[in-house]
């Protein structure tokens, strides 16, 4: 029971890390890292709003100066007193223009005379030598515990960010405030001015200061100033709705990656774990999934593998069937060698053993040539495959042939006629030493099975882009029915005259081979005449030509 109990939580184990690897799978986990990674990039670069943030600051600095300019003009105008020569501020009027004046705009308004001293503060007000100052309070925010954790991680990740040039301390003065503000100085020489600073606890106060001007006359400086808190929480607001529209688009990508790799990553792992099964060796054909209705990469790769298969499973059943071809045809003149020996051994008179010695000589040179065809037919296929084309000639191939034939026949042997139909080059790619080996076996071929002093006609065409080579004999033709099987190997329907065992039967169907290899195809039928009698055999061969 402790065995099974732990086999079967090794299995779950098993099990569980296959899940977990069909889960996050390594292509997964790179899909979804590089759409995370673009989506992040987009996010961290609107999450700095730089730009904006800046655009609304010169919109505050613009604004103030605005009020600034209206209050400056107001006090030059009517809080001012003296003759023309000592024209001076009126501190009482100055000040009651400042704290109305200000409570219109509702910015914080600071007065300096000619010499940089603080004259009227709006957040000062004065009662019978009592001194009450004002303060803006942050009205509070209800926020959820979503909107808190979204606005923390919002300000967290903009905090990581570069806020550019870093701003001075923002100090509140105690009496000297031109000292404290460089503005109110370049204001005091008639020239507006505005700054940014950040308090300790953070927030930016943006200031202006103007002059305060009577007939060209600088009289005083007036320092406008407001917290930019307004800003730094709509660029917080604007953060929050970005982050948020962030969760939505990062689930969404999460899911479109999990999905766009499972239809890439699953199909891939099915087919390397059926190329396994096939690399293992089965003892049958193992059926690789088809996913060529996918119309893209992946079922074009499905469709290769499929028909790599298939071929390796042909080429492998081909061999089977060669190699027992081969074991029956080897066989048979080792038995026949085998039977002479033995006999040969038991003695006898002399003609006998003549015979039986000549029997040996005859199976030992049909063994010879025998095995010389299988070499060269198990040659072919990795000749083609390694073998580089070059432009035959058909026409000129098929001519020089016959005049080797012709010098070389005897006096009763067949006449060859060649009908090339025109003098123009028949040219092909192909190899030129096996497309010759094909024109040798069908002309050995045509000559074996026709009379004595018969006839043999070669044909070469063209034919709707593919050459065309027919070779007709005068012999008794193809038996019924056996149109397909001649080009089987060891295929030995001989003529009667023929001794046994002169040919391999191996000519047809390695010519068949080179054929097929090149492209083309071979068949054979029968010739008749008018009244439907074999005359004849035709051999027919056509081949590409290129376009």
């Amino acid at each position: 029971m402790t065995s099974q109990a732990e086999g079967a939580k090794q299995r779950w184990r098993r099990q569980a890390a296959h899940a977990r690897r069909r889960l996050l799978s390594p292509l997964t986990l790179r899909v979804l890292a590089i759409n995370i990674l673009a989506l992040a990039i987009l996010v961290g670069g609107l999450l700095y709003l730089g730009q904006y943030r800046e655009s609304l600051f010169e919109a505050k600095v613009a604004a103030l100066s605005t009020n600034g300019a209206i209050i400056a003009g107001a006090l030059g105008e009517g809080a001012v007193g003296g003759p023309p020569e000592s024209i001076a501020l009126h501190v009482e009027i100055a000040t009651d223009f400042v704290r109305r004046l200000s409570q219109l705009t509702g910015t914080r308004v600071r007065l300096v005379d000619e010499g940089g001293a603080l004259v009227a503060d709006s957040r000062v007000l004065l009662s019978r030598d009592r001194e009450v100052r004002a303060r803006m309070l942050v009205p509070p925010v209800e926020e959820g515990r979503i909107s808190k954790f979204l606005g923390w991680a919002a300000d967290f990740f903009a905090d990581l960010l570069p806020l550019g040039r870093p701003l001075p301390l923002y100090r509140e003065p105690v009496q000297a405030i031109a000292s404290e503000f460089p503005e109110v100085l370049q204001a005091l020489e008639g020239e507006p001015a505005s700054a940014q600073r950040r308090t300790a606890d953070g927030r930016v106060i943006v200031t202006v200061a103007l002059p305060v001007q009577r007939f060209k006359k600088v009289l005083g400086a007036l320092l406008l100033s407001a917290s930019g808190e307004d800003i730094e929480a709509g660029v917080r607001e604007v953060r929050l709705a970005i982050l948020q529209v962030f969760v939505l688009a990062f689930a969404i990508t999460v899911m479109l990656s999990i999905y766009l790799a499972a239809t890439i990553a699953r199909p891939i792992r099915r087919l390397a774990e059926v190329a396994d099964i096939v690399r293992r060796g089965p003892t049958r054909r193992v059926q690789i999934p088809d996913f060529t209705s996918r119309r893209d990469e992946i079922g074009e790769l499905s469709g290769a593998l499929g028909d790599m298969t298939a071929a390796l499973y042909d080429r492998i059943e081909a061999i089977e069937a060669f190699a027992a071809d081969v074991a029956h045809e080897v066989r048979n003149p080792i038995t026949s060698i085998r039977s002479a020996v033995e006999l040969l051994a038991q003695g006898g008179d002399a003609d006998r053993q003549q015979k039986l010695t000549t029997i040996i000589q005859d199976d030992v040179a049909r063994l010879d040539r025998l095995i010389g065809d299988i070499a060269d037919a198990s040659r072919v296929d990795a000749e083609l495959a390694r073998a580089e084309t070059v432009d035959v000639d058909l026409m000129q191939l098929v001519r020089t042939l016959v005049d080797i034939q012709r010098e070389t026949g005897g006096s009763d042997a067949p006449r060859i006629d060649v009908d090339a139909g025109s003098e123009s080059p028949l040219v092909i790619e192909g190899i030129e030493g096996r497309l010759g080996q094909v024109m040798r076996n069908l002309l050995d071929n045509a000559i074996t099975f026709s009379p004595t002093n018969g006839r043999i006609q070669i044909r070469v065409s063209r034919d709707e882009g593919l050459a065309r080579i027919s070779m007709e004999d005068e012999g008794p033709g193809i038996p019924e029915d056996m149109s397909e099987a001649i080009f089987d190997r060891f295929y030995s329907e001989r003529p009667e005259s023929e001794a046994f065992g002169s040919h391999s039967g191996l000519g047809l169907s390695i010519s068949r081979q080179i054929v097929a290899a090149h492209g083309g195809n071979i068949r054979a039928e029968n010739r008749r005449d008018e009244s439907g009698d074999i005359i004849g055999a035709r051999f027919i061969v056509t081949l590409p030509l290129p376009v």
